[in-house]
């Protein structure tokens, strides 16, 4: 308790060599911004165990995911604004909610402790005492915003870029995040799992976000820093509602393993706008000693969205996360100084909000503010430099296959496959897809797609019976008996023993 007494005059006394906090430089935009606080779980996902794996004692309780949840929103102006120790006090109910204010303060202290001897006391009240934007519950302002689901870095809390997502708020954005912690624990994991968990999260805000009147859930937006930025792009690979993507210097960059190994996880499945905000590049050697391969970069492959490149080069990978630079020693900041990399910090929120405006809102304003050079958006010469190349088109994949055929006809599926079979050699449909598409679309009473269809399984298939009993059965459901019985025929050639056919040939026939 003593210690709890001393951290609170640390954090509000006042001080004669007062130091100023984070500075974030841009201007808050039209509306207010509001911070609720949900504590739920996600009941279709177990967290706990029946043993805690540190303790080995019982666990009681709730034992399904907890998902602590922050929604930044457009807000009406007024009420008293957060400081950030009110954020730093969210830590210590991530995973058991419900905590006393004593032990909410000390977890605080103990996160305070592991800043430790490397930041000063001054420094500490400086961040600590810092005044954000957000108002607690303030009132919602009226309307409807689009959504952008954060997800933070390894481990990291929710509000590891509030100061990002106070300003998107301001600028008519509803922003929701929760911690990311790993499958079964708070500890994030280093593999595909600990990936899944927290797509799992992404997944599940964006089914809450339903629940939010101001949310416009038909612009829909996944932001991610580090770790998040790897996250973001294996919930985007499943999930078509997501609009647009940004990466803050996102780990999709850095480990081209985990995404491979992830076979569902492609460029023809990512397919939404990108927004890269990449740290100083790296001298080739550091790559290589890093052992990354350029040549494995999926961004590279990203060939089927506008993707759209912002390299910072003040900022190094950590920079992202205000909460990073924030409580960072000044020994950090050795290229740059601390001022100058929290510039550089305001002009990548710029970036993301204009990227953001151009696709969520159709800003023509924002798709300007990419397209023109970086200094006549004002930005300091040699701050950052941005890249960008436009999609080339329809990804080759069995959805976009069908959404071109409903426009030219069924009857065009060998000529549109081959089309996508050259933009990409490694697209192929399988003898079972082409089956289990053919019997779907005669369920619909559509005979005559669903023989384009299984004709094409036979040409790509020819030594299949099944290819061919199923191409018998369509002719047959759409009642030419001449074709049905060609094809039977071809099946039995090609497997004497398939009943189906013998018995389909001699019951057209009207043989006993």
């Amino acid at each position: 308790m003593r210690y709890l007494m001393a951290l609170a005059l640390l954090l509000f006394a006042p001080s004669a060599h007062a130091q100023a906090g984070f500075a974030f430089a841009n201007a808050p935009g039209p509306h207010g911004v509001g911070l609720r606080v949900v504590e739920q779980y996600d009941l279709s996902r177990s967290y706990r165990g029946a043993n805690d794996p540190v303790t080995g004692e019982a666990v009681a309780g709730v034992k399904a995911r907890p998902i602590q949840t922050l929604i930044w929103y457009p807000a009406t102006k007024g009420g008293t604004p957060l400081r950030y120790s009110d954020y730093l006090r969210l830590s210590a109910t991530e995973e058991v909610f419900g905590r006393s204010d004593a032990e909410i303060a000390a977890a605080t202290a103990a996160f305070l402790r592991s800043a430790g001897p490397a930041l000063s006391p001054d420094r500490i009240k400086a961040e600590t005492g810092r005044t954000m934007w957000a108002v607690r519950d303030a009132a919602s302002a009226p309307g409807k915003f689009p959504v952008v689901i954060y997800a933070p870095s390894f481990g990291a809390p929710a509000y590891e870029n509030a100061d990002l997502a106070e300003y998107l708020a301001s600028q008519g954005y509803v922003v929701i995040a929760s911690p990311s912690m790993g499958a079964r624990s708070r500890s994030m994991t280093f593999d595909v799992e600990g990936i899944s968990a927290q797509a799992g999260d992404i997944g599940f805000l964006i089914a809450f976000a339903h629940s939010l009147p101001q949310a416009d859930l038909d612009h829909l937006a996944v932001a991610g820093f580090s770790w998040g930025g790897l996250s973001n792009v294996f919930a985007a690979a499943v999930d078509s509602r997501i609009d647009a993507l940004v990466s803050l210097d996102g780990s999709v960059r850095y480990f081209p393993g985990l995404v491979e190994s992830a076979k569902y996880v492609t460029p023809a499945r990512v397919t939404a706008p990108f927004l890269f905000v990449a740290a100083k590049p790296q001298a080739i050697e550091e790559l290589q000693l890093a052992g990354l391969d350029s040549s494995a970069s999926f961004l590279n492959k990203l060939t089927y969205s506008d993707f759209h490149r912002v390299t910072m080069n003040q900022m190094v990978h950590g920079n992202m996360a205000s909460r990073q630079v924030a409580f960072s020693p000044d020994t950090n900041f050795s290229d740059f100084s601390r001022s100058e990399v929290e510039q550089s910090y305001g002009w990548s929120a710029r970036y993301v909000l204009r990227f953001l405006d151009a696709y969520l809102k159709a800003d023509a304003t924002g798709a300007a503010f990419l397209a023109a050079d970086p200094e006549s958006n004002g930005v300091p010469r040699h701050l950052l430099e941005v890249t960008s190349r436009k999609s080339t088109g329809v990804p080759p994949t069995r959805e976009a296959l069908a959404a071109q055929l409903a426009v030219r006809g069924f009857d065009a599926i060998p000529e549109v496959y081959a089309e996508m079979r050259t933009r990409d050699a490694s697209f192929e449909l399988s003898e079972e897809d082409l089956n289990i598409w053919g019997y779907q679309l005669l369920e619909r009473g559509d005979d005559k797609a669903a023989i384009a269809v299984l004709k094409l399984a036979t040409t790509l298939y020819p030594k299949s019976f099944n290819a061919f009993d199923s191409l018998g059965e369509a002719y047959q459901s759409d009642g030419n008996k001449q074709l049905a019985i060609a094809n039977y025929r071809k099946s039995l050639d090609l497997n004497p023993g398939n009943q189906n056919a013998a018995e389909r040939i001699k019951a057209m026939q009207g043989k006993p």
